[in-house]
């Protein structure tokens, strides 16, 4: 059981590809949750990002601004390190997912018209790390092979 869990946490069948994906997609995610947690980067911070969720039907605001920006920065930490990378990439898809289908699709696709084009990038970069796993130079890797994986 434990060497299953360890297996289905750790281990990835992901190369050099998914660390040439995971590096470049965490650092993005990352930087947008500190943009709506700390305000970094131009962002609204935690209060701004509340309101602004609660605005747009996504209440309690509160909650919903720590969930985004929690899965966004520590899950593109997460994806950078390689430490935990699927369950930081799933958490990171879904939260994709809820923001194309609460802000951005009825925009359509394009960016320039804040639709979803972005999200539906990040989205497909995540289900793939979700599904291949770290790959190399990664903790996950590192961790698979240390316990046995």
């Amino acid at each position: 059981m434990k060497t299953q869990l360890i297996k289905t946490l750790f281990d990835t069948t992901g190369g050099y590809g998914a660390l040439a994906l995971r590096v470049p997609v965490g650092l993005i995610l990352a930087a947008h949750g500190a943009q709506k947690l700390f305000g970094w980067f131009g962002g609204y911070g935690l209060e701004g990002t509340a309101q602004w969720l609660e605005s747009i039907g996504l209440a309690p605001g509160l909650l919903m601004a720590l969930l985004a920006g929690g899965a966004e920065f520590f899950g593109g930490l997460a994806l950078m390190l390689g430490l935990l990378t699927r369950p930081a990439a799933l958490v990171a898809a879904v939260t994709m997912l809820v923001a194309i289908v609460s802000v951005h699709i009825g925009n359509g696709l394009f960016l320039a018209n804040n639709g979803y084009e972005f999200g539906l990038a990040l989205l497909a970069a995540t289900v793939a790390l979700a599904i291949q796993g770290a790959g190399r130079f990664s903790l996950d890797d590192l961790l698979a092979k240390r316990f046995g994986a």
